[in-house]
């Protein structure tokens, strides 16, 4: 007990007995003061009094798949910093191969009392996957947001990036280069994300006359090895240009071509997905599709805490407007044309 005190009370920056008043429920004490003693017990991971186990914590869970891909530990800068702003602690949840599950991170930030929680990147947006731990959210209550898309059903807010806009502009760009045999390499079929990319560049392929047949297509998991594999097969299909579901897969997708003895742009055009860090610094520089995550990631802030305090929100999926990046991957179509 005297050590728990001492360790709160260093991390607070308070007395003691300050804490002793806060932990025994006690007057004297003002509402902020309060706050962060509480806030303090359970980030270093002590469990709070029976008596004080019913309040929710200032701490927000944020869900996300790894952080190999750039992607997250940007979407995290983003929402960890708008969490602050507004006076939360942001609780970082990462999955690794064989470690703690999505599933078990919802149980462990329930037992803490999180006030909400932001998920990017997970279980939500695959059809085949269990889904029960997003159930145990809402029959709690607790205020939860998605980024990007998920199933039906789940009743949460969703915040997006429009992936119809963004495979137009990608097909649309290696159209207007002369590419008329354009593959993708998406993820998994059951992912909701690639199902709309998928759709949405039947259409826009309908459009500009272009086949897109599904020798066309392949599904890979979002790494450069699963893009480099994907990639290969559709080489061998005699495919000029490429449209990938993220930037790790777009640089397998790369290197596929290299290994092949082919160039990138000169034989075969990539585009990718996201335009996360570093983008920039590839040979050749990347042409990608620019997920707006600053924005994305503060409207989810907003949303959850609108939630939190209590507003009703509307659940309906705000899309955000993706903008293409044009780099040194893509070029007019070669003599594989």
């Amino acid at each position: 007990m005297t050590r728990r005190l001492a360790e709160v009370a260093k991390k607070v920056g308070v007395s003691e007995a300050t804490v002793s008043r806060v932990l025994n429920d006690k007057p004297g004490v003002s509402e902020n003061t309060r706050t962060a003693v509480l806030t303090a017990l359970d980030v270093l991971g002590y469990e709070r009094p029976t008596q004080l186990r019913g309040e929710r914590s200032r701490l927000v869970g944020l869900v996300l798949p790894e952080l190999q891909n750039p992607i997250f530990p940007a979407f995290a800068e983003v929402v960890g910093g708008a969490l602050a702003q507004q006076g939360f602690t942001p609780v970082l949840c990462t999955q690794t191969a064989g470690g703690v599950s999505e599933a078990d991170y919802v149980e462990l930030l329930l037992q803490q009392h999180v006030s909400g929680v932001v998920f990017f990147g997970g279980l939500y947006a695959q059809a085949d996957s269990p889904h029960e731990h997003y159930e145990r959210l809402a029959q709690r209550g607790l205020p939860t947001v998605l980024l990007n898309a998920a199933i039906e059903g789940l009743g949460f807010p969703q915040i997006s990036c429009d992936d119809a806009v963004a495979v137009e502009q990608a097909l649309g760009h290696l159209v207007s280069l002369g590419h008329r045999k354009i593959g993708l390499v998406l993820a998994t079929p059951d992912h909701i994300p690639s199902r709309r990319k998928l759709a949405a560049a039947r259409t826009a392929a309908a459009r500009a006359g272009v086949e897109l047949p599904d020798a066309h297509i392949e599904h890979a998991l979002f790494s450069l090895e699963g893009g480099q594999v994907a990639a290969g097969r559709l080489l061998q299909r005699g495919i000029t240009g490429i449209i990938c579901a993220s930037d790790p897969i777009a640089l397998g997708a790369v290197r596929a071509v290299r290994r092949a003895g082919l160039s990138v742009p000169g034989d075969i055009s990539i585009v990718g997905y996201d335009d996360s860090s570093f983008m920039t610094c590839t040979d050749p520089p990347l042409t990608t599709i620019r997920q707006p995550i600053e924005a994305m990631g503060r409207a989810a802030v907003d949303l959850l805490a609108s939630e939190i305090a209590g507003a009703r929100v509307n659940h309906d999926e705000l899309l955000f407007e993706p903008e293409l990046v044009v780099r040194g991957s893509t070029g007019p179509v070669g003599p594989r044309g």
